[in-house]
């Protein structure tokens, strides 16, 4: 796989990318981790919108499920400015009033990194992880994370700074909660969670007020993960990046009793932390990038064995986004460390 870069925006710190259709338009937008704005571009890579200007500390974008086209909600978190300086994260959302953005609090969760959303017969839960609890002093570990869930209404505008939405803790004592990855299967969601305990795997209730399901399938330091069947064997393989902002990419498969590793990479990537996961033309593939030295993007896929392409060098970035434009396949992503925001045309 190759691809052909074309950098659409200097954005200061872009950090977080994620799609957002309204008004009967696919978009692509990116925020920043720093005190920066999010930008709203249409499909050709053109800014065409800002949703806001600050404060930014953004590591999450997600659009609510629950609204029409015309009435969109984008969910955002915010004030996470560096694992040093996320004691007054929240979680919020953005509505739009008279051709405005306007933002609304959801919940204060200090220190909350990721979070998303979950379906399961017909009902939608938030599970969000926050990467510490407290800190004493820069680079303080010592007060774990949490998973935290909530269920969701079909109005999320029911909450506020007034009114915030409550959630509970789900598992506790999880040190550098970073990862996060979505997951499909028999019809339902769920999440798999990276912290230095390894990897969770969190399963929302069966039914209405039922009882959650959290387990660590993997015992190993996990950064994030993608869950996919890159050998097509129908059995899904676990890549992981560890540890917590580390530079070893492995894979890992099931053999019926526990998860065992089957590759790993020879190369060593400093701060590796782009991810995503996609099918891409009928093969399971995973985006992945460093943020350190060579700073490079990578296709990971299977033929035979691990294969590494190299899509881009040099730019560091933080996240990306596999989507769809027409018949091309492309890539969106946020390269933090040269504060430009890229799409890739991909070609397999």
């Amino acid at each position: 796989m190759r691809a052909e870069k074309k950098v659409i925006d200097q954005l200061n710190k872009c950090y977080a990318v994620a799609e957002f259709d309204y008004d009967g338009e696919r978009h692509l937008i990116s925020a920043a981790e720093k005190t920066d704005p999010c930008y709203v571009y249409n499909m050709d890579g053109e800014r065409i919108d800002t949703l806001w200007e600050g404060p930014g500390g953004v590591m999450t974008l997600c659009q609510y499920p629950l609204t029409e086209d015309d009435d969109p909600v984008l969910m955002a978190t915010q004030k996470f400015f560096s694992p040093n300086d996320s004691a007054e994260a929240k979680i919020v959302y953005y509505t739009r009033e008279n051709g405005e953005w306007i933002c609304n609090v959801l919940c204060d969760l200090p220190f909350v990194h990721r979070f998303g959303i979950v379906e399961r017969a017909g009902n939608y839960y938030l599970v969000a992880c926050t990467l510490k609890s407290a800190h004493a002093f820069r680079d303080d570990w010592t007060c774990p994370g949490r998973i935290w869930v909530a269920e969701l209404p079909a109005d999320i505008r029911a909450y506020s700074e007034e009114n915030k939405l409550q959630l509970k803790p789900l598992v506790s004592g999880l040190y550098k909660n970073h990862g996060f990855c979505k997951c499909e299967e028999d019809g339902y969601s769920y999440v798999l969670v990276g912290t230095q305990n390894g990897v969770y795997k969190v399963t929302p209730p069966a039914e209405k007020d039922g009882e959650w399901n959290a387990e660590c399938i993997l015992d190993v330091p996990t950064s994030d993960m993608l869950y996919q069947d890159y050998d097509g064997d129908g059995e899904k393989e676990l890549l992981i990046m560890s540890p917590f902002h580390g530079d070893t990419l492995a894979v890992y498969k099931n053999d019926g009793n526990a998860f065992v590793p089957v590759f790993t990479c020879e190369k060593k990537l400093p701060f590796l932390h782009a991810i995503w996961g996609a099918n891409v033309q009928g093969k399971e593939v995973a985006f992945i990038g460093n943020r350190q030295e060579e700073r490079e993007l990578f296709a990971v896929h299977y033929d035979g064995g691990y294969v590494m392409d190299l899509l881009d060098a040099g730019a560091g970035p933080a996240n990306c986004m596999y989507y769809k434009d027409g018949d091309k396949d492309m890539l969106i992503a946020s390269n933090r460390e040269t504060d430009e925001v890229a799409i890739y045309q991909l070609f397999v």
